[in-house]
């Protein structure tokens, strides 16, 4: 059968999802059983970015499978939706057709976010199947700066000029075959294509037809150069209540136009990575497989174990008012350090996780098992780096040995605590945010020192 790792079971009153448990167990055995009816009436209901959700919570074989029998309906919202760290095994298994069908959907904003980070042979791939017209667009705005407003603007523009009236805009509007999905403002421009000010819809439509457009238009008007950093867009935005923006080049010439929905993904994004980076996890998600995210952790608690050792240097200088065993005192804040800061790494992505509502009921043994898997694997690396140090610094390999047992065992039970203790928490009501941190604290300066003493009261005496 297939993993219930499928989609994350979601209590009905929290309305995150329009899936229920009986329709995540329809799904599944449409899967299993691979009725393809079945799976598209199942999915068809739901929004693109529950189903990128869906995706993004199952295992690689449920994946795979789903992908394959839900086949030409697969659309090209749910591409844009997905989490960057499974979109491009996702492009991967889509067949030709499908990919350049569900491409041709998008709005060029979406196109160039979805191409931007795959390698080479999939952007091309992906460019090759849009319309002459679009791949010229997406291929000018990939030639913007990295995380620039040229990048994230969308160059589908409805624009008129400023010497209009309402009826011309609107009789220009209906004439017209290849308008954006949704748009919030008309743009008026002056004869060289400089924006000069918006006209919302709403004041459009409830205004007389011989009304000049440039009398109603918007008090509010904010243009953004296309070499602007995308955090600085997110921060006009929500410093000025901005709707949409048009997007200027060089010349002041409109080129593109952000709307709300990007600036405030952006600002999301940017609060994200903050919070991760505080933490030392980089850009880890839930997505990210052992290797990487062992890969992502392992420089900032390599900086801790520096840190830590300098700190027992400052202890070992009052060695001579420390009992016989003052190896163990200096030694113990290190076993204590690493596991409060494997711990703090394993409840930021939590919190974060539940915060999105990314860690759920059907993904959370998934997720505590790689967790428990990247303490391991960090403790033993950094096992044996002390276990040396141990040995070289106190002339004996049996204290080398006691604080390699010890450091494994504390970042073992960091990463498990890092994840259990804010989804207990969660479950019982409590903000995690607030109180998880000195909880995984506790449990990892308790577990490491009785760890290192407890293994030395055996070993060493």
């Amino acid at each position: 059968m297939a993993d219930e790792g499928l989609l994350a079971e979601q209590d009905r009153d929290e309305d995150a999802y329009v899936l229920d448990r009986q329709a995540v167990a329809r799904i599944i055995f449409a899967v299993d059983v691979g009725d393809r009816d079945q799976l598209i009436a199942e999915l068809e209901p739901l929004h693109a970015a529950d189903i990128a959700d869906l995706l993004e919570q199952s295992n690689a074989f449920d994946r795979r499978r789903l992908i394959e029998l839900y086949g030409p309906e697969f659309d090209g919202e749910i591409l844009s939706e997905l989490d960057e760290s499974i979109r491009e095994e996702v492009i991967g298994l889509l067949s030709p057709e499908v990919l350049a069908e569900a491409v041709r959907e998008l709005d060029s904003d979406d196109v160039v976010d979805l191409v931007e980070d795959l390698e080479q042979p999939q952007q091309d791939a992906i460019l090759e199947v849009l319309k002459d017209s679009d791949r010229t667009a997406v291929r000018q705005s990939l030639s913007y700066p990295e995380y620039s407003a040229g990048r994230l603007m969308q160059r589908e523009v409805v624009m008129a000029p400023e010497h209009w009236n309402v009826g011309e805009a609107i009789d220009y509007l209906r004439d017209q075959d290849d308008l954006p999905d949704q748009f919030y403002h008309v743009i008026l421009v002056d004869p060289r294509l400089a924006p000069v000010g918006n006209v919302t819809l709403g004041k459009l439509m409830a205004s007389r037809r011989e009304v000049m457009l440039k009398s109603i238009v918007e008090e509010t008007f904010h243009v953004i150069p296309a070499t602007q950093d995308e955090g600085d867009v997110a921060y006009a935005f929500n410093q000025y209540h901005l709707i949409s923006a048009p997007v200027v080049d060089e010349g002041e010439r409109l080129v593109g136009v952000i709307t709300i929905d990007d600036a405030m993904a952006v600002l999301d994004h940017e609060h994200e990575e903050d919070m991760l980076r505080l933490a030392g996890v980089g850009d880890g998600g839930l997505n990210d497989n052992i290797v990487e995210t062992t890969k992502q952790r392992f420089p900032w608690l390599a900086v801790n174990l520096a840190t830590a050792i300098l700190a027992s240097l400052v202890i070992a200088q009052f060695e001579a008012t420390i009992s016989q065993l003052v190896a163990l005192a200096v030694l113990m804040p290190i076993v204590a350090s690493m596991g409060g800061n494997a711990g703090t790494q394993s409840l930021t992505v939590a919190v974060r996780a539940i915060a999105t509502r990314d860690l759920t009921g059907s993904n959370v043994w998934r997720v505590i098992r790689r967790e428990v898997l990247v303490g391991l694997i960090n403790g033993l690396i950094f096992a044996v780096v002390m276990g040396v140090i141990g040995v070289i610094w106190f002339g004996g390999p049996a204290l080398g040995y006691v604080i390699a047992a010890a450091m494994v065992i504390n970042l073992v039970v960091a990463g498990l605590a890092g994840i259990m203790i804010p989804v207990v928490l969660d479950r019982m009501g409590i903000d995690p945010a607030l109180a998880s941190g000195a909880f995984v604290t506790t449990v990892t300066d308790v577990v490491g020192f009785s760890a290192f003493l407890g293994l030395a009261a055996l070993v060493l005496i």
